[in-house]
């Protein structure tokens, strides 16, 4: 390619979804023609606020406390550390010192063979940043686990509900958003026994009208499917159905919760754009023989509605019971 081609590449063709692409012929025009995968990483790291942020976090919260409040080798002065009587130290002694600092380094490499990095694992498999970002907007920029906003913390985390080290899924239904405290003391050592659960989603009821996953499957994912409700209410009532046999909602666990809930707002979306007459919707589960659950595996209802299809409309849920609808 020539000068004056790539000169119009960048000026007019590249796209700009994000600012890898010219981080990436900054690095390769600077080193001569060649650059490595890693050198381009640590460039494009340099321009990651996120990763930036992160670190800030260490230092305040962990080493710098350490030296500075604990060890009283450094001391604090809003944003800068100080090392005590740096002007006594000779030229020599401070490379001596970090020498000494860089074996500390090798040695720490070279004992845990990487694993005190493990912390800032994806899960071996890069999560997209769109999925992060649907993770995120799901939890509504809130910490799953604590309820901390993403203002408060800095950052949000896309964590395994079911730990990717213990066979969990790279799945939407699988992922929480958690703040950098909560993941780290979730871990993946969580003391629920996690052996066996692979086994409990695919578990099957013999003889059960939704453990056999039924005709004209609109959409699934690892953890539920959705059909049309054969009895429906309206058009387009749909069911909502966790693969694994469970008797009601209450049963769920929190990764088959996440992946009922991606199945309803995904058809919710595909039927306001299929069908514009309907305005409004009920979602319902039926829990127990008397709150009128007739299949006793769960599954949600997602019921249009539509102008003028019950003349009198308020109290919604309410009139599960005859007479509770008006208040």
């Amino acid at each position: 390619m020539t000068y004056q081609e790539l000169k119009d590449f960048i000026t007019t063709k590249m796209r700009m979804s994000h600012v890898y692409q010219p981080v990436m012929l900054i690095e390769i025009l600077k080193r001569d023609g060649c650059a490595s995968r890693e050198n381009i990483a640590r460039a494009i790291l340099d321009y990651d606020p996120t990763q930036i942020d992160y670190y800030k976090k260490i230092v305040r919260d962990m080493v710098g406390d350490v030296l500075t409040r604990r060890r009283e080798i450094i001391t604090k002065d809003k944003e800068n550390y100080y090392l005590k009587n740096i002007d006594t130290y000779s030229k020599e002694q401070i490379k001596e010192l970090i020498k000494l600092c860089e074996d500390k380094i090798t040695t720490k490499e070279s004992d845990s063979k990487g694993l005190h990095w493990d912390h800032r694992k994806t899960g071996r498999v890069l999560i997209s940043g769109s999925t992060r970002w649907n993770v995120i907007v799901r939890a509504r920029k809130r910490c799953e686990a604590c309820g901390k906003s993403i203002k408060e913390v800095g950052s949000l985390e896309v964590d395994h509900i079911h730990p990717k080290s213990l066979g969990g899924k790279d799945d939407l239904s699988n992922y929480q958003a958690l703040c950098r405290k909560c993941n780290s003391q979730k871990s993946n050592k969580d003391d629920t026994d996690f052996r066996d659960i692979d086994a409990e989603y695919e578990y099957r009821d013999k003889g059960c009208l939704f453990c056999d996953k039924q005709k004209g499957v609109i959409h699934e994912n690892s953890l539920a499917y959705l059909v049309r409700d054969g009895f429906a209410v309206t058009k387009y009532h749909s069911l909502i159905i966790p693969k694994r046999h469970c008797k009601d909602y209450f049963d769920l666990t929190q990764a088959e919760i996440n992946a009922a809930n991606q199945l309803i707002h995904t058809e919710r979306e595909r039927l306001l754009r299929l069908d514009k007459t309907i305005t409004g919707f009920n979602i319902g589960v039926n829990c127990g023989e008397d709150a009128g659950q007739t299949i006793f595996h769960c599954h949600v209802h997602l019921i249009p509605r539509r102008h003028g299809d019950d003349k009198s409309p308020k109290g919604g849920v309410r009139k599960v019971i005859d007479g509770k609808g008006n208040y």
